[in-house]
């Protein structure tokens, strides 16, 4: 089996690059052995003009029966004969997927350290597979790719070509054409997605394949329509996997859905749209609601701070620029918003001292995680709106019940001020994102029951202009663990 990527280039920008971004040298053929065969790679052409790499997969038949995969789906024995006669040495399969991580794992990455601006930039790609199953046919194919910006050709292979009568296989020869993406991009598109359209995996599926879904599938697989099956068919349609996985993702897609603009407003609803007071217009709401949050942790006296869910990075850097805090852990379930505050802070640019301040990691507040025990505060700044209700209760135990900080802090839109949003149609929730918005008497009842299960006390404060009627349009709570539960958390 194999499969080839080819690109045109220009004088300025030959497309012998490609072997740069490979990290395969054009000008010879290598080898690499896998535990069920050899990979290949060469160049059948490699000129300024046009630079086109294969990667040719060798599988030992033998090798792979001997690794226990000469079984059925069931787990009874195949014939004897199709556990060595079959398609695994000539269709693109899972095998073919994992000699494509295994040879080009830093193109994988985007990495090329001698081409970097290459790497990060979208290059003209075609690809070519031969033979392809498609479980699903040819339709499956477009809808998988397509969303993706390819231009997909997905031909049929007939089941004898000297009677067409019999009809097409399960096989396509596939072509991908684009000229929106990276090398890395493209070569994730089919690591994931040769063995779902086969429908079958060549090795057990352990839980660690849903955390190789998730890096491969970053930046596309949360939103793809097919996401649903995309998971099923990669992790071998277990059930438990698939569910922690589509969990994950529909985080991932929460936490990425258009947090770009969501800046200096009050989630989705302009700052114009809001209520002024004469001539002046009052600072943002999303302003007032940080200034609000640092008066209430320099009340606390807390000097090492979680913010949970701090997306672009606006209140770490706040935080940043008081020396009180000492110690600042930014945590986001989203790779690329991480990657946006860590450019919006400068910390490739800061100071040993500053820069020993800081530190942001990807994490779900849906799970308990060691990494956020022994802090003295925690932020839940816009978060729980976010969370589907029947999640609420995970976020409140790996928040409250084991993380278990000195202070919490959270703050929620409050749904009985939208009346004052003049561009806000009755009845919508302010970010189309939100999964809910909360009165201030829901608000009250779900802190004061948090505070009563965990040991907190818990106390209200309005953020914005408190209207007499409708009252602010951001509430606030400041939970504080009792002095005695905290005596007895010392302890324990």
């Amino acid at each position: 089996m194999f499969l080839t990527v080819t690109t045109t280039g220009t004088p300025a920008r030959p497309a012998t690059d490609l072997g740069f971004l490979l990290h395969k040298h054009p000008g010879k053929a290598q080898a690499f052995p896998t535990s069920f065969g050899t990979a290949h790679v060469l160049y059948p052409e490699a000129e300024e003009q046009r630079c086109t790499a294969a990667l040719l997969l060798e599988v030992d038949a033998v090798a792979l029966v001997r690794r226990g995969k000469g079984k059925g789906r069931g787990g009874a024995p195949d014939a004897a004969l199709a556990q060595y006669v079959n398609d695994r040495p000539y269709a693109a399969s899972s095998l073919l997927a994992v000699a494509l991580g295994n040879v080009f794992s830093s193109a994988l990455r985007g990495v090329c350290k001698a081409r970097p601006e290459r790497a990060a930039e979208p290059l003209p790609l075609r690809i070519e597979v031969p033979a392809l199953p498609a479980r699903g046919g040819p339709g499956l194919v477009h809808r998988l790719f397509e969303p993706l910006g390819w231009a997909v050709t997905a031909e049929p292979v007939p089941l004898d070509t000297e009677f067409p009568e019999w009809g097409d296989s399960r096989y396509v020869r596939l072509t991908l054409e684009s000229g929106a993406l990276t090398l890395a991009e493209a070569l994730r598109h089919l690591y994931v997605l040769l063995p779902v359209l086969d429908d079958a995996k060549h090795y057990w599926v352990a839980p660690d394949e849903v955390d190789k879904l998730l890096r491969a599938g970053e930046g596309w697989l949360p939103g793809h329509p097919e996401q649903k099956l995309i998971t099923s068919r990669y992790l071998a349609r277990r059930w438990a996997l698939t569910r922690a996985a589509t969990e994950r993702l529909e985080l991932v897609r929460l936490a990425e859905t258009d947090d770009s603009a969501v800046e200096e407003i009050d989630n989705a609803v302009p700052e114009e749209s809001g209520p002024a007071e004469g001539d002046e217009r009052p600072a943002p709401l999303a302003v007032q609601r940080r200034e609000a949050i640092l008066g209430a942790l320099r009340e606390s006296a807390a000097a090492r701070v979680l913010d949970l869910g701090c997306g672009e990075g606006h209140l770490v850097r706040e935080l940043l620029k008081e020396p009180r805090f000492t110690e600042i852990a930014g945590v986001d379930v989203s790779v690329r918003a991480l990657a946006v505050a860590a450019r919006r802070l400068g910390l490739d640019r800061m100071g040993e001292r500053q820069a020993a301040r800081v530190r942001l990691f990807q994490g779900s507040l849906a799970y308990t995680d060691q990494r956020l025990k022994g802090y003295d505060a925690a932020v839940l700044s816009e978060v729980i709106e976010h969370l589907d209700l029947p999640r609420l209760p995970a976020l409140e135990y790996a928040v409250f019940g084991a993380a278990r900080p000195r202070t919490v802090i959270v703050t929620t839109p409050n749904a009985e001020y939208n009346v004052r949003w003049e561009t806000l149609p009755a009845g919508r929730v302010r970010h189309r994102d939100h999964r809910f918005e909360w009165t201030r008497e829901e608000f009250r009842a779900w802190a004061s029951a948090v505070a009563a299960r965990h040991g907190y006390e818990v106390g209200f404060r309005p953020v914005g202009p408190d209207d007499p009627e409708v009252g602010p349009p951001t509430q606030m709570a400041v939970f504080t663990v009792t002095t005695g539960t905290e005596k007895e958390a010392k302890a324990a």
